[in-house]
């Protein structure tokens, strides 16, 4: 409960609203190629582009908006963070920011064109009956300028002003997109013939040929594998990844000179005389609760009926009825109730305003009468407070010394790093650790991904080896635990591998090479048998291929070995009862099917949907008409010159890899 009271998830879904509520333009500006073959520049390296309205009036008017570079790379890096991709992809995806950011600005510069400007008036209105209104103008009044700006922060991480750009912004795109679409309609006939398709079950019996299973059935003799291995030298080449061969002395806190160091008194205290705001603590109360919830939006019948719920309740605690009973039994809060409506230590000002104010007025062991909030209504019940204080230094010295320690022992490490790295540059590492009662280490060669014995984390140390030179002086890496100061005795370049070391790999490169055409002959030869024999499963049988059913599935289905039913398996759909498809790659195996029964959508089921299916028809035609406008706008500010870049950019769509 502590989370619904502390964070209100109907905020965040307002966020996600927001942010979706121009998904359609930005797909679709992602998806419109050919943006970035204008060669223009701008010559200015902190400006991405610059987007002007097209013509010589355009270019004379001044009316111009530049796209920051830095704009561009954020908007990369949050693309890279939300997908999980790896970071040697940002400059594709920074590619892609900019493709968007840029058409934004093309529609911008349209919309203001055909005078779809949002004005101040506009922008109030929308703050105040739209999706923010119950955060703004709960029960239609306004929370106040300094409210409002928290509420931007903590929400957007962003400005008043900046929030409210980006709230007519996005306005005036969408008035642009419902001018573009508006129009469109879709006939009756469409949506029942769409809902036809779309409704339409079947099931059916398949034959599936594995990639792996044909695979198997590749024995090339040495002599085929040794003619690959050289026809594809170039594949091999660097095939052997660069290694190195690493010296190093390790050491941990207890080789310290001296021993670990200890942590006195007076740095104890300084320590908690520099942080004292940090052992500050709150007001706090402790608290139980139960809530009878409303649901957003609920008419006065409903909201009267968990009203009067709420106060049988109460009633029974006044009459001396168990708290935590009462909690557990009626208690809409899903957090607590298990709990007896137990929510722990609560921090003044961190829950709606209502139940804070009732939790910290009522005195200990008292309980609330009922309690309105945007949830519902509450009972609570106060168990114990804490007044605001600093925590005396008694209480924290067991939180402050294990800090202090570790400081204090961290740099006496890295002090002790550096003093073994000038002395192992003079006298070697080997000669280096023995004068100091440690043990150098000399690794094999390793790759960048391997692994460093005696290291706690091996991988920093790696990562530095592999960007120095052979014998370049010892360098300082830490190791999880400790330090460590090492050198590369040798390098080993990136090379070609013997035939009789890397045979394995070379055997499943020309499996995998030959198993695509093979794949595609043994569905062919299936499907021919089938079709001839006007039988599936026998022709499978002949062939040793393995016959599966599946169970009646919809176009949102999905069937083991063929994935969903959208994909190249649809063409069931099209098939009469009884019939024999034709091969049917779905990528690492092969399908042939054999249609058992079809069952198309009644006259009623189409009428259910009915409303259903011509919204999606509406949308789907809405993105793609508005994608065609996209390109058009788009081709036409290229022609004329009103995109300008400050370097020539790549083709959206172009492989990070090159060709």
């Amino acid at each position: 409960m502590i989370r619904i009271l502390q964070q209100d998830s109907r905020l965040i879904k307002i966020i996600f609203a927001v942010i979706i509520s121009l998904a359609v333009i930005t797909m679709v500006i992602t998806l419109v190629p050919g943006i970035f073959d204008n060669s223009g520049s701008t010559g200015d390296a902190t400006v991405f582009a610059t987007v002007h309205s097209p013509g010589i009036l355009g270019r004379l008017s001044g009316d111009s908006s530049q796209i920051k570079t830095a704009e561009v790379d954020q908007l990369a890096q949050r693309q890279l963070q939300q997908q999980k991709l790896p970071d040697f992809l940002l400059p594709y995806m920074a590619n892609r920011a900019g493709q968007i950011l840029v058409q934004r600005a093309i529609l911008k510069h349209e919309a203001d064109r055909l005078h779809l400007q949002v004005s101040d008036e506009d922008l109030r209105r929308e703050l105040k009956t739209g999706p923010f209104a119950q955060y703004l103008f709960p029960n239609g009044t306004y929370i106040g300028d300094d409210a409002y700006m928290n509420f931007v922060q903590a929400a957007f991480q962003t400005s008043r002003s900046d929030f409210e750009s980006q709230v007519k912004q996005d306005m005036e795109l969408n008035r642009l997109q419902a001018l573009i679409t508006g129009g469109v309609t879709v006939s009756d006939a469409a949506v029942r013939d769409a809902y036809l398709v779309q409704g339409t079950k079947v099931k059916f019996d398949y034959a599936v040929i594995s990639a792996d299973d044909v695979q198997k059935t590749i024995n090339p003799s040495d002599a085929e594998l040794q003619a690959f291995f050289k026809q594809n030298q170039s594949r091999y080449a660097t095939a052997v990844p660069e290694s190195r061969k690493i010296q190093y002395v390790s050491f941990d806190a207890s080789n310290l000179p001296g021993g670990k160091p200890q942590v006195t008194d007076a740095d104890i205290q300084a320590y908690y005389n520099q942080h004292q705001a940090q052992y500050q603590l709150k007001d706090q109360v402790k608290v139980r609760h139960i809530l009878i919830s409303v649901p957003q939006g609920a008419d006065s019948k409903t909201d009267a009926a968990a009203k009067a719920k709420a106060e049988d309740i109460l009633k029974q605690i006044k009459s001396g009825g168990n708290f935590a009973d009462l909690a557990s039994k009626n208690s809409d809060d899903p957090g607590s109730k298990t709990a007896g409506g137990e929510l722990g230590w609560l921090d003044r000002g961190k829950t709606v305003p209502e139940f804070d104010k009732a939790a910290f007025s009522l005195p200990v062991g008292q309980t609330s009468d009922l309690i309105k909030t945007q949830f519902g209504y509450h009972i609570l019940q106060v168990e114990d407070k804490k007044t605001a204080h600093l925590q005396p230094l008694a209480e924290v010295k067991p939180q402050i010394v294990p800090v202090l320690e570790q400081q204090k022992s961290g740099a006496a490490e890295q002090s002790f790093a550096q003093q073994l790295a000038a002395q192992a540059q003079k006298d070697g590492i080997e000669k280096t650790a023995a004068a100091h009662g440690l043990k150098a280490e000399t690794t094999d060669y390793l790759g960048k991904d391997g692994t460093v014995a005696g290291l706690a984390d091996g991988s920093a140390l790696l990562t530095q080896a592999f960007g120095v030179a052979k014998g370049a002086a010892p360098a300082t890496v830490s190791t999880g635990d400790g330090y460590a100061v090492f050198q590369v005795l040798d390098v080993k370049a990136a090379h070609a591998p013997d035939f009789a070391d890397y045979k394995t790999h070379i055997l499943t490169d020309y499996r995998e090479q030959q198993v695509p055409q093979l794949l595609n002959a043994q569905l062919i030869k299936l499907d021919d048998r089938a079709k001839v024999l006007n039988d599936l499963k026998k022709a499978a049988a002949e062939m040793n291929i393995t016959v599966k059913t599946s169970d009646l599935v919809g176009k949102d289905g999905q069937v083991p070995d063929l994935g969903a039913m959208t994909g190249p398996s649809s063409v069931a759909f099209t098939l009469a009862k009884g019939a024999i498809s034709g091969p049917i790659n779905t990528g690492r195996s092969g399908v042939v099917l054999s249609i058992l029964d079809k069952q198309q959508p009644t006259a009623d089921d189409i009428a259910k949907n009915f409303a259903q299916t011509r919204e999606q028809l509406l949308n789907d035609q809405h993105e793609e008409i508005f994608r065609v406008y996209v390109a058009d706008l788009t081709q036409k500010y290229e022609k004329s010159g009103a995109i300008r870049y400050s370097k020539k950019q790549p083709a959206p769509g172009s492989s990070p890899f090159g060709s």
